[in-house]
């Protein structure tokens, strides 16, 4: 794996420049509306922002019977 990488230094920017926007945008939403313990996953499982993703367009808009937490 060290060999891919060092033969493809870009592939690591371009990785972290689609991860970022998405993990910072869903640590955002989750923090904003008070979702701890999706904030606490979302900020140590790195899934290339596919959990990111699921979060801000499906877990973000459930209310309080899917994910525990009031709605707003």
């Amino acid at each position: 794996m060290q060999h891919f990488f060092q033969n493809y230094p870009w592939l690591i920017a371009v990785i972290a420049l689609w991860t970022l926007p998405w993990k910072g945008y869903a640590l955002w939403l989750s923090a904003r509306k008070s979702h701890k313990v999706w904030f606490i996953v979302l900020l140590i499982v790195n899934t290339l922002a596919i959990l990111e993703i699921l979060y801000i367009f499906i877990f973000s808009k459930m209310g309080k019977e899917k994910t525990g937490m009031p709605k707003e």
